[in-house]
């Protein structure tokens, strides 16, 4: 299985409504996103699912990945990736899904958590994300039982650096 794990972009501090579930992603988050999904089109995950939180600010940043890689299903919300929720519930929706590529879009400190649990096998152990990072694992069919292989970490702004920029294409052939 191809794991990539995703923390969400910058949000605002405080929704119109005042819950924490509504904040919503920055213009700067937004701006942030549309790179990031460029750089993560130009791996061609090809996606098989993508798994949300039920956190608008998750859905937000997780829209323009899929729109980049041409993701045609429908996204899945889960409550398995909330910020306080246990690792281990998102292996056992993992073990279940029989997909090979997947895309997890969630929020600290679950997803270092979830890092730290696929990468050591143990629950003690956190490797924190930046918001907008994106890590790649490599893993077996069911990740909750043998440890991971960590591909790649890379921050937003590696990730922004690495997408291709807005208007440049390819030279004219002489």
């Amino acid at each position: 299985m191809r794991l990539h794990v995703l923390r969400h972009a910058e949000a605002e501090d405080l929704s119109p409504t005042g819950r924490d579930a509504d904040r919503r992603l920055t213009d700067a988050g937004r701006r942030r996103m549309k790179a990031v999904a460029r750089s993560i089109a130009r791996m061609e995950p090809e996606y098989d699912a993508i798994l949300i939180s039920p956190l608008v600010r998750s859905r937000q940043s997780a829209e323009p990945v899929a729109e980049a890689c041409g993701f045609r299903g429908e996204m899945t919300e889960t409550r398995s990736l909330l910020p306080n929720a246990d690792p281990e519930e998102i292996l056992r929706e993992l073990a279940h899904l029989g997909a090979q590529s997947i895309l997890l879009v969630g929020h600290q400190p679950h997803l270092g958590r979830l890092l730290g649990r696929l990468v050591s096998g143990r629950r003690d152990v956190e490797i924190p994300m930046k918001k907008a990072g994106l890590a790649e694992l490599s893993t077996g069919s069911d990740p909750a039982l043998e440890r991971a292989e960590l591909k790649f970490y890379l921050p937003p702004k590696l990730l922004e650096d690495l997408g291709p920029r807005r208007g440049a294409g390819r030279a004219p052939a002489s």
